[in-house]
């Protein structure tokens, strides 16, 4: 899971993921709103099931290259 904060550099907000910074805002709202937003995309992906991408078994047969 990743830990957002915001710190004010000069009259800027930037906001960090992990204690990296990755964002420099001019308003603590928008900083603010912008981690509200990142932590409830995050909370909805962890949510979503991934679907089987591979097949169980390999493929039996083997496929011819094309040549141009």
């Amino acid at each position: 899971m990743t830990s957002y904060s915001m710190i004010k550099v000069g009259n800027d907000y930037v906001v960090q993921a992990n204690d990296k910074c990755i964002l420099k805002v001019g308003s603590r709202r928008r900083a603010a709103q912008l981690i509200s937003e990142a932590t409830d995309l995050l909370n909805a992906l962890a949510v979503v099931d991934s679907p089987d991408i591979a097949p169980d078994a390999p493929s039996s047969q083997r496929e011819t290259p094309e040549l141009p």
